[in-house]
């Protein structure tokens, strides 16, 4: 591009990069009031105090000890120009040496407007005890308990553009690059007392109303509070992120979200949003602003990566989906999955790629591979081609029936369109009991019957044996296909990260080398574009036009399957 892109940070839940340290009340502070000091875990006094980024009331002259910022500038102090002044032992300064104790100054003028600073935290709780946690004391419940995680993406872009460094000693790593607005599309965090809209730091209109841990935002810390979003809340996120995509203000987007959960998304997002822009998702395994936090290169790794164009095709469309970039590499949403709580914890599942490209430590971007699926904007389950109405499988007082479902309303994906769709994972030695009686697999059936009793769409993932999928238990595999004559789909996968494929089979669908994880959103999409499948009057003994009927539908969820 000629010109800086406009990029659109969207929030997600549970989202270490958006996560900070507590805020901890320096030792400097309680000497003040006279309170104990912070000690370390060996019970030692700490050397330095924390310096968190906060902002100045007013204008303040510092000075700075001339070849102070690195121990050998005083080596090449004959390269040096002078110094602004001298400071005495009483502090006091002066624009020429007085004595030879005087230290050699620059003088520098902070100003609020300059931004951000790391400063010594001094607050202390209403009560004067100091801070040493999210919570006034262990245990508490949310009533006292502070927020780590940033409300929007504003600030912990401000502090990576403000105090971040680049590979030249340069700043404003982000704003270099780009121009980014912020979205709270599900955020890791809220405004409990509300917010009015002058206040705003994301782009929204109106005052926003007190939110609820658990509604309106999603954190996992403190840990006993911690929170995820529930299925219908991905209606929310989609809705939300396709209104985004479809603002023609913006050139590309980035999300954020917990490490555990962004490849969940990311594919979700290349599945259901109808775009020809990029959208890099990104992740940290050490929350912000903590001893080697991988997040900050990340995000700026995303920017740079939506400013570069290679990601465009000869139409000028996205050709590489969703990606999630981690450790400078680009990962195809299909494949990629967290293997390890550590920066470099990413890997690409199912052995046939799904690493596209990456970007070299000078900032070179490569593109090396194209992803042979089907995503965005040319996706057959994005939520633009999805049908306003299917059916859904529903077990009534007169038997297994056809419930229609609206699936989109206005446009706009709905909460109870979301399907309910379950992995089962099997292993050796799964039956109940001896012999093959499907009656003992009441788990099963139990699943089952919980999924036709809601009226909603369901299915079934079943993480089997390596790499064909199935069930080493011919009572269970029964009560699978029984699943399927009562028009719930069910998908096989190999277990863990399959590098084979699952066979296509008449009544189940092979889910190829796709996860576990990542077959349960593809046929949630699914359904949501085809619907339950046909029924049979008894789902244990199908007719023979009966079985005819399922092993039609279930060709229409493989073409599916195999295509994205």
């Amino acid at each position: 591009m000629t010109r800086k892109p406009r990029i659109a940070h969207m929030a997600g839940p549970t989202a270490t990069i958006q996560n900070t340290p507590p805020l901890v009340t320096a030792n400097k502070a309680r000497a003040l009031r006279g309170l104990p000091p912070r000690l370390a875990a060996n019970g030692q006094a700490l050397r330095f105090d924390a310096l968190r980024a906060q902002r100045l009331a007013a204008p303040v002259m510092v000075y700075v000890e001339q070849f102070s910022a690195h121990p050998l500038e005083a080596d090449a102090a004959a390269l040096y120009g002078p110094p602004d002044g001298y400071v005495n032992a009483d502090g006091a300064f002066s624009a020429q040496r007085q004595s030879a104790s005087d230290k050699p100054v620059y003088a520098v003028q902070l100003n609020p407007e300059d931004g951000l600073y790391p400063l010594p935290y001094v607050a202390v709780q209403a009560d004067g005890r100091p801070w040493e946690d999210e919570l006034t004391e262990p245990g508490a419940d949310e009533s006292k308990a502070r927020q780590g995680f940033f409300p929007d993406g504003s600030r912990s872009f401000e502090e990576i553009d403000r105090l971040g460094l680049d590979e030249h000693g340069l700043a404003s790593v982000l704003s270099s690059v780009a121009d980014i607005d912020f979205h709270r599309v599900l955020p890791p965090s809220g405004y409990t007392q509300g917010l009015p809209e002058a206040a705003r730091t994301d782009v929204g209109q109106g005052d926003i109303p007190p939110e609820r841990r658990r509604h309106e935002f999603f954190p996992y810390r403190p840990f006993h509070l911690a929170s995820a979003p529930p299925r219908p809340a991905l209606a929310l996120i989609t809705n939300r992120v396709a209104a985004i995509a479809a603002d023609p203000a913006y050139d590309g987007m980035v999300w954020t979200q917990g490490s555990p959960q962004v490849e969940e998304c990311a594919y979700w997002f290349n599945l259901l949003i109808d775009t020809t822009k990029p959208i890099a998702c990104n992740s940290a395994q050490r929350p912000h602003g903590q001893l080697s936090n991988d997040g900050p290169q990340n995000i700026r790794d995303s920017a740079r990566y939506i400013a570069s164009d290679v990601w465009r095709d000869a139409q000028g469309r996205n050709r590489l989906g969703t990606l999630v970039i981690q450790e400078q590499q680009f990962f195809a949403a299909r494949e990629v999955a967290k293997v390890d709580a550590r920066p470099g914890g990413y890997t690409a599942t199912g052995g046939h790629g799904g690493i596209l490209g990456q970007i070299s430590h000078l900032g070179r971007i490569a593109v090396m591979y194209l992803p042979a699926y089907r995503h965005t904007w040319c996706s057959d389950v994005r939520l633009s081609v999805l049908p306003d109405q299917v059916m859904a499988a529903t077990r009534t007082p007169a038997g297994l029936v056809h419930k229609p479902v609206v699936v989109k309303h206005h446009g706009q994906l709905q909460a109870d369109a979301i399907p309910s769709v379950t992995i089962v994972k099997d292993g050796s030695f799964s039956s109940e009991e001896w012999g093959d009686d499907p009656s003992a697999e009441g788990d099963l059936w139990a699943i089952i019957e919980r999924k036709l009793s809601t009226g909603r769409l369901g299915g079934l993932v079943l993480e089997g044996l390596v790499p064909y999928g199935k069930t080493p238990s011919a009572a269970r595999s029964r009560v699978l296909l029984a699943a399927a004559f009562s028009g719930l789909p069910v998908v096989r996968v190999g277990r863990g990260a399959p590098e084979g494929f699952a066979d296509p089979e008449p009544w189940t669908i092979a889910g190829a080398n796709l996860t576990g994880t990542k077959a349960r959103l593809l046929l949630m999409a699914a359904l949501m574009k085809l619907g339950s499948l046909p029924l049979a009057a008894d789902p244990t003994q199908p007719t023979e036009a009966e079985r005819e009927a399922s092993k039609s539908a279930v060709l229409a969820y493989q073409a599916i399957f195999d295509s994205h």
